[in-house]
């Protein structure tokens, strides 16, 4: 027991933090207001959700949907290659070797990337110029760009069939020059890829830049398309049965595979092992982040007071959660987590009242401790 003198002394300093403390402890909400503007009067007060099987249910139809438009967009089918400037044409009239071509260029198509290289003689071949025209004898100038090489070949016909009676002509694309998409990222050679007779989808061009490395995070691949941005979920798709392969990419596409590091969520808090985690093919419910940093503090913790910090569209959402009922652990292992997440669990109000007692009285418990030791 307490010395009478060490009580007293201490009954007058302990009484109104034990208050203040036990008043900020009852409260169910967050334990703090922003403030963004550094004027106390003008506070933002964080959104607060209660953790619901209604709210669960609704978040996921929520993000169902929002995948489901995304991809919407990013479908299309397959098409043939439409000629583009820069792109070099083969042009053969049968019966008139004369009129066969021949680029300025030294270069030669890489048939695996259409990338051109040096060669030791120039491909026979006419380059599309930049207005998307073709310049071939007795034809002049025509315009081809837009158009595929059926449709290109029968236009070259018809312009010199006055010239030469029922002409016999081959036309194919060459080198590929017009269409390029970029991926930049997690794989394994990011960097410029071609546009061939090949449909550029998003799983060709991942797979032509040697695949994704093991870092990647595939459930955050991200299209940028005309200043729109579009995210795919690569696991998510697999697991819905859909086929990313459906997936086409179109000229000027920048495709990013990010790091997992980009997706970590944070444990913070009366946990045992407060910690960054990072998720699983972009996945870690509630219940999953609390089991990685060794539970609830036994001691410290509030498991009443259980909240998750979310940030969206610059608004702060806070999600809380009692996980003193037993029907919290089914709550939480169904409650996904999105990428930046903070998870928290509160102290309870004897953790916070011993911490402020700490603070400001250093010795004071220590005192109280010792005096009551037999000597």
């Amino acid at each position: 027991m307490f010395a009478p003198s060490m009580f007293l002394q201490l009954k007058k300093y302990v009484l109104i933090p034990v208050i203040f403390i036990s008043g900020c402890a009852s409260s169910s909400g967050p334990l703090y207001h922003l403030d963004t503007s550094g004027n106390e009067a003008n506070q933002t007060v964080p959104v607060v959700k209660t953790i619901t099987p209604e709210l669960i249910k609704s978040q996921k139809e929520s993000y169902s949907r929002q995948n489901n438009d995304n991809i919407a967009h990013l479908k299309e089918k397959s098409s043939s290659y439409l000629i583009g400037s820069g792109d070099i044409l083969a042009i053969v009239i049968w019966g008139h070797p004369e009129l066969a071509g021949t680029t300025m260029d030294t270069v030669t198509p890489n048939m695996a990337t259409g990338e051109l290289a040096p060669t030791a003689a120039p491909p026979a071949g006419f380059v599309v110029d930049e207005s998307g025209m073709l310049q071939f004898p007795y034809a002049g100038e025509i315009k081809v760009s837009g158009l595929t090489e059926g449709q290109a070949r029968n236009l070259l016909a018809s312009a010199i069939s006055r010239y030469i009676n029922n002409p016999k002509v081959t036309l194919r694309v060459q080198a590929y020059r017009s269409k390029r998409v970029y991926i930049d990222g997690e794989v394994k050679i990011p960097g410029l890829l071609t546009v061939n007779d090949i449909p550029m989808t998003l799983v060709e061009a991942i797979n032509r830049a040697g695949g994704a490395l093991p870092t990647a995070d595939q459930s955050q691949i991200t299209i940028n398309r005309a200043e729109v941005i579009y995210r795919v979920n690569f696991p998510q798709m697999m697991k819905r049965g859909e086929d990313p392969a459906k997936i086409m990419l179109r000229n000027g596409d920048v495709v990013r595979v990010p790091s997992r590091d980009e997706s970590k969520i944070f444990v913070a808090g009366e946990v045992v092992m407060p910690k960054s985690l990072t998720m699983h093919d972009g996945r870690l419910t509630l219940n999953e982040a609390l089991g990685e940093s060794g539970g609830i503090n036994p001691v410290t913790g509030d498991g009443g007071r259980v909240y998750v910090v979310r940030n969206i569209n610059n608004e702060i959402v806070v999600y809380q959660l009692d996980a003193n009922s037993p029907a919290s652990l089914a709550i939480a292992e169904t409650f996904e987590l999105v990428p930046k997440d903070l998870v928290y669990v509160a102290a309870t109000a004897l953790t916070n009242w011993n911490r402020t007692i700490s603070l400001i009285f250093p010795s004071a418990l220590s005192a109280a401790v010792g005096a009551t030791k037999v000597p």
